[in-house]
């Protein structure tokens, strides 16, 4: 299926002009104090399994499915195998991902639970913000850490958007740590919930996709310094051409900003 030239924006005339918060309208309100417990005795890790409105997230939802025909399948032995959608392909047909992921708001909030300023990824980082596709029977992820390459922290927020599948996040915690015992954990993360981490602490995997299923994941990664050493910045080159979003895209966007 082919992706419109652009999808309908998030945010509907007259809305608030900031979308995301209202976070978790629907929920009961959030306890800032208890959510920063929570992540600093999980050692940086945090899961809600209601946190986007029904409404945002089925708009997400429609969002993705009309981005299906952009895709970029990937496979590596023994490791991983889905789709991905980075930021440069949603910037350009579903531009108002982009204004969740800029939420101040959000940002907010999430600087409160890590104590940390967060900072936007460079423009021309993928990752910022990106969608995975697990479409296909054995799409899976194995065990791995979101290493950072930037000088500083990069934390990442999952966010559920269709999960129509026998997948699950298992995870270990306090793997870093020496002074605390590893404390394994596994969720299926519904539509509309947030798991929220730091990426070079958190060992974690996504279990293989069954026959008939679906799952798409919504991903934001914030940094605490946005700095990146030249070879460090070749290293995720290669590393989002080969794993994730393919060397024409990369090459793409090298174009477009010469």
């Amino acid at each position: 299926m082919n992706a419109p030239s652009h999808i309908q924006p998030l945010v509907t005339a007259g809305a608030a002009p900031d979308p995301v918060f209202a976070a978790a309208a629907h929920a009961d309100p959030l306890d800032h104090a208890h959510l920063r417990a929570d992540f600093a005795r999980q050692g940086a890790f945090l899961y809600l399994d209601r946190f986007l409105s029904p409404e945002l997230t089925s708009q997400l939802a429609a969002c993705a499915l009309a981005l299906v025909g952009k895709v970029n399948r990937n496979y590596l032995p023994r490791h991983k195998q889905g789709g991905s959608i980075s930021r440069h392909t949603i910037d350009s047909l579903a531009p108002s991902i982009a204004q969740l992921y800029r939420s101040q708001a959000l940002i907010a909030l999430l600087e409160e639970v890590c104590g940390e300023t967060l900072l936007l990824c460079p423009d021309q980082d993928p990752h910022a913000y990106a969608l995975y596709y697990y479409t296909r029977p054995g799409d899976h992820i194995g065990w791995h850490y979101d290493t950072s390459y930037y000088d500083g922290r990069r934390y990442t927020v999952l966010l559920g958007v269709i999960d129509n599948s026998s997948c699950r996040l298992d995870y270990v915690l306090h793997t870093r740590e020496t002074d605390k015992p590893h404390e394994p954990g596994s969720v299926q993360i519904p539509p509309g919930g947030l798991v929220f981490f730091d990426g070079d602490k958190l060992r974690h995997r996504i279990t293989a996709l069954g026959e008939h299923e679906m799952r798409v994941s919504l991903t934001f990664e914030y940094v605490t310094d946005a700095g990146m050493r030249p070879w460090r910045r070749f290293i995720s080159n290669m590393k989002d051409a080969v794993a994730y979003f393919g060397f024409r895209q990369l090459i793409r966007h090298r174009k477009a900003n010469t």
